[in-house]
């Protein structure tokens, strides 16, 4: 397929700069993807609130509703069908969405969370004594902010620890542009061949984990669409990418954001803001640079933007989180003390991140954590020489090098 259609990403551009730069074309920019793939993106966070509050009506998941996946006009071959037909949560519609999403209501409640606080905090501890041993130079990508939320929703799942490393490596596999298509659908299977064997392990040895609950909840279902097991695989698929990819994410972007601005970090520590440094990460610099694909049900007009039925759209969560229009003149300014004013960092509408309360307590813990051990931390290297993560979905720093300025590693106990 080709066309006269921007490119995105576009070459020697970062995507987010793309994004910018399309906006001020229309608040949704019709973009050509890498194969050829005409999608439309979303940039402004007007478009972004009407794609998703018309989620399960106006705009649809399954990937029957994009003819050109199966008309020939995409390629088989092409990288992202793993994505897109992944026969996950993020891919039903209607009651099925509203049925699966009932189900993780029943294991994945608030007091779970709560009551993993304490869990985390000693997870976090452990790491920073390592980061502390490491010294200055240490990176804290490995060490710190993928190390923990892996962690976390490993944990939370039950998943042995020696299936941890491998589980990390196809889902950073699955989100990489550059990705081989043989790649990323081998990746795919073998994720998927590990939540099964996981669910199968849980309904025969249960234990005190999301994925027992999850089992549990679906056997004690009487009704006669109760989900089944590749529909509970599905939900753990959508969960473990969401749980962990954006986490790392999120606080690697808000170290940077704090390093390159003493004045607010002055500011998180001394008012115990760090919350308020969460969300204004989340806004600031979203991990999810796109959310692929909706599709359109019907003919639709977004932000004064006519798209027909049966196309792929895109939602640009890092364009959108910084729209002048809603956040002013400065918004592309990391600011703890704004006004938040709604902000679409954990989503809208029926398709609200499930793991929200997860995301914020993780990383307003491993925040508070950081730069109570640690409170003299800079960058080891200038921020712009940090490298970001080469996906069209999820961005962030690669490596974060740091400088911890502490004389041996005992000076950094716990406090």
């Amino acid at each position: 397929m080709t066309s006269d259609l921007p490119s995105f990403p576009a070459a020697n551009e970062s995507p987010l700069d793309t994004c910018i730069r399309l906006r001020e074309i229309a608040p949704v920019v019709e973009v050509e993807f890498p194969g050829g793939v005409p999608v439309y993106l979303a940039l402004t966070h007007q478009a972004a609130r009407e794609i998703l509050a018309g989620d399960n009506k106006s705009f649809l998941r399954h990937p029957r509703h994009w003819p050109a996946l199966h008309d020939g006009s995409i390629p088989e071959d092409w990288p992202l069908r793993s994505i897109v037909q992944g026969g996950n949560l993020g891919a039903v519609d209607g009651g099925d969405h509203r049925r699966l999403r009932g189900l993780i209501g029943t294991a994945f409640t608030p007091a779970r969370v709560q009551a993993m606080q304490p869990r985390i905090q000693q997870i976090i501890d452990g790491l920073l004594d390592d980061v502390a041993a490491a010294g200055d130079g240490v990176d804290l990508v490995p060490t710190f902010t993928e190390a923990l939320p892996i962690q976390v929703i490993c944990e939370l799942f039950g998943v042995p620890a020696e299936d941890r490393p491998r589980l990390r490596r196809w889902t950073a596999a699955l989100v990489a542009h550059p990705t081989t298509p043989e790649t990323a659908f081998a990746a795919q299977q073998h994720l998927l061949s590990l939540l099964h064997a996981l669910v199968e392990r849980k309904q025969r040895e249960p234990g005190d984990d999301l994925i027992s609950g999850l089992v549990a909840a679906r056997d004690k279902d009487d009704r006669g669409d109760k989900p089944t097991a590749d529909e509970v695989v599905g939900v753990l698929w959508v969960m473990l990418l969401a749980g962990h990819e954006t986490t790392l994410h999120l606080l690697g972007h808000a170290i940077i954001a704090l390093a390159r601005d003493p004045a607010q970090l002055a500011l998180a520590k001394s008012g115990n803001r760090w919350a308020d440094v969460v969300e204004e990460a989340v806004r600031h610099r979203h991990p999810v640079l796109m959310v692929p694909f909706r599709f359109t049900a019907q003919d639709v007009s977004i932000a004064g933007v006519p798209i027909p039925q049966g196309n792929a759209v895109g939602v640009c969560y890092q364009a959108c989180g910084i729209d002048p229009t809603v956040y002013g003149d400065n918004a592309g300014a990391f600011d703890l003390t704004r006004e938040q004013n709604g902000h679409l960092g954990f989503g809208h509408g029926p398709r609200y991140c499930i793991g929200a309360g997860l995301a914020r307590l993780e990383s307003r813990l491993a925040l508070a954590s950081l730069y109570r051990r640690f409170p003299a931390l800079t960058l080891a290297v200038h921020h712009d020489d940090i490298p970001h993560t080469s996906s069209l979905f999820t961005n962030g720093p690669l490596s974060l090098p740091v400088n911890l300025a502490i004389a041996n590693p005992s000076d950094a106990g716990n406090p």
